[in-house]
């Protein structure tokens, strides 16, 4: 369906386009004809899988998510629906229609499906979408729970109220439903906002940006909040975040991982724990920020910051497991709780990237609290594109990877921004 897309630039000189740079979805990609030809990505690491291709012809797609076998929901940015494909074959009218504000990281952006169905035996949904005001301009990053009835999502009730604004970049917009049944949803700092969310002390108290907010499914905060209970501390699990794209939660021991987007430098892997600082706008990477507003290049190695936020030592900073020094862009992060491809891949991680169109795959250590890394990436970072070499399981995903799952039937799948499903399968399987 994609042929290409007009690469991705880090480094400009505009502020308001180098703003954008470790985007996910920078509003300057080129869609050209659907009836193009796509070469097949490869699974480089392993000869004995492939990428089989599912479905193509989607809009611009941020996150999928399963209801069944072979029965996928999937967001589409700026056209703010919801489409189901079923064995194969998209529903010939979206089972959602939104109002979304679309400029820049706004849209249709996060989906999740609780793993229980309500009394009545109908599917709650979680959509985290920049609901417009019918004329483009936004009103806020909602989460909405919607029930799915008759191919239609219906009776929607707000479940978290987040800002939008200044924006419109660092909306992050990645919601799931966590082990403990609560709803787990990620916010960047909104481009320039800065507050004690993003570490800033005099900047007043946070308001709901830059970090990871949970709440029930009713939308209550979860008593005994890592942070504090007053309103809004009590509804932060994580904070100091620029902006993020991916997180999961690890099968064996329960934690939650994520990736986060740096400018021009510093993209992370993190394990948070509750309560944790990713240290944001203070350090990126293991860097100070410097440079004109958005704090695009690396500064000196800042190890052990001293200057950051800690709400009364209630928040923990810790550096990041893993760094791409020059930016990737991460995106989706997957532990593949599943022996499907092996028993080697089993409880693995996996990270989608957006620049390169790359698949990484990661081991943990023993303990599950770091991954396995040694020879050039000992140190936890890639410094170079050559250094990612020894993570990187396959490449040339169509127009970079927006988000990955794990389907019913223990496959890897994979979504792109240029309209296509795959899904990681043996070679001795036929394609679909």
């Amino acid at each position: 369906m994609v042929n290409q897309i007009k690469s991705l630039k880090k480094r400009t000189i505009a502020i308001v386009v180098i703003a954008s740079l470790a985007v996910i979805i920078p509003i300057m990609y080129l869609i050209h004809n659907s009836s193009t030809a796509i070469a097949a990505p490869l699974i480089t690491k392993d000869p004995n899988l492939k990428a089989d291709l599912v479905f193509q012809g989607l809009s611009n797609p941020t996150s999928m998510a399963f209801l069944g076998q072979n029965d996928i929901l999937v967001l589409e940015k700026d056209q703010g629906t919801v489409q189901r494909i079923v064995n194969g074959n998209m529903l010939a009218q979206p089972i959602l229609s939104a109002n979304v504000a679309t400029e820049g990281e706004r849209g249709m952006l996060g989906i999740a499906i609780a793993k229980h169905t309500t009394a009545n035996g109908n599917t709650f949904v979680f959509l985290y979408y920049t609901e417009s005001n019918g004329s483009g301009s936004p009103l806020g990053n909602r989460v909405y729970r919607y029930e799915l009835i008759d191919d239609k999502l219906i009776n929607p009730k707000l479940i978290l109220n987040l800002p939008a604004t200044p924006g419109p970049f660092h909306d992050g917009g990645k919601v799931l439903i966590g082990p403990d049944k609560n709803v787990y949803a990620v916010i960047g700092d909104l481009l320039y906002h800065r507050t004690e969310a993003q570490n800033i002390a005099s900047g007043g108290p946070p308001d709901l940006t830059s970090g990871i907010i949970r709440v029930t499914q009713e939308g209550n905060p979860v008593p005994n909040s890592p942070l504090g209970n007053t309103y809004p501390l009590n509804l932060y699990y994580a904070y100091g975040i620029r902006n993020s794209f991916g997180m999961d939660f690890d099968p064996v021991t329960g934690k939650l991982w994520d990736t986060e987007n740096g400018p021009n430098y510093g993209d992370e892997t993190n394990l948070v724990e509750p309560g944790f600082n990713s240290g944001w706008a203070q350090v990126q990477g293991i860097w100070t920020p410097k440079g004109a507003i958005e704090n695009e290049n690396a500064g000196l190695l800042n190890l052990h910051p001293s200057n950051l936020v800690d709400f009364g030592g209630k928040g923990k900073y810790k550096a990041p497991e893993f760094i791409w020094f020059q930016t990737v862009a991460p995106t989706a992060l997957k532990f593949l709780n599943s022996t499907k491809l092996g028993k080697q891949y089993q409880n693995d991680m996996f990270v989608g990237d957006y620049n390169n169109g790359n698949l990484y795959h990661f081991k943990l250590s023993q303990n599950r609290t770091a991954l396995a890394l040694n020879g050039t990436l000992s140190n936890k970072i890639a410094y170079t594109p050559q250094d990612s070499q020894p993570v990187i399981f396959g490449t040339g995903f169509d127009g970079g990877i927006t988000d990955l799952q794990v389907g019913p039937d223990g496959y890897l799948y994979v979504l792109t921004y240029a309209g296509s499903i795959y899904r990681i399968i043996p070679s001795s399987i036929t394609s679909s």
